[in-house]
């Protein structure tokens, strides 16, 4: 059975709908960016200090590593899809949802000062949803609009998994 992956921009839900998904699907969760930090045992901003290069190096290994298992539910991080070979590990074990919040959304939600990419200008996150928006389409097998509370987004993913077959209603 294929593994459930998130992808999409910081503060889309991935982590949160994920851990639901999971629950409720009763198969382990793993966020690629917390297993990237307990893997190379150092924090996300100081490796992005030394940088960017780095960090999607490490990230490419932690998903080689996590693509290895089979039947979980994984969320990204949001610039995963800017390497081609880390959507391959993702596709070749995995079915990709696209989870679309609004910019605005995602803005008024998201402590950007707190993360290493969205901290760098006040326009950044609108450059970074412009740069990624056509990648995460092209990426996804399945596209999820964040429309509504939690449960709702839930329901929706659970709902077009049924209808893919990939899990049982």
């Amino acid at each position: 059975m294929k593994n459930i992956i998130f992808i999409g921009m910081p503060g889309a839900g991935k982590t949160t709908i994920g851990k639901e998904v999971a629950r409720i699907l009763a198969r382990p969760f793993f966020d690629s960016d917390v297993r990237l930090k307990e893997r190379i045992h150092r924090d996300i901003k100081e490796l992005f200090r030394e940088s960017e290069a780095a960090f999607r190096r490490e990230e490419t290994e932690t998903l080689r590593e996590l693509c290895q298992k089979e039947e979980i539910v994984l969320s990204c991080g949001g610039g995963v899809i800017k390497k081609a070979e880390n959507v391959a590990l993702l596709k070749h074990g995995g079915f990709l949802i696209f989870l679309d919040r609004p910019l605005e959304a995602i803005a008024s939600s998201v402590d950007q000062t707190g993360r290493p990419l969205l901290s760098s200008s006040k326009n950044r996150l609108k450059e970074l949803y412009d740069e990624r928006y056509p990648l995460y389409l092209a990426a996804a097998d399945l596209y999820i609009p964040v429309q509504g509370g939690i449960q709702k987004t839930v329901g929706d993913v659970l709902d077009a998994l049924i209808k893919t077959g990939l899990v049982d209603g």
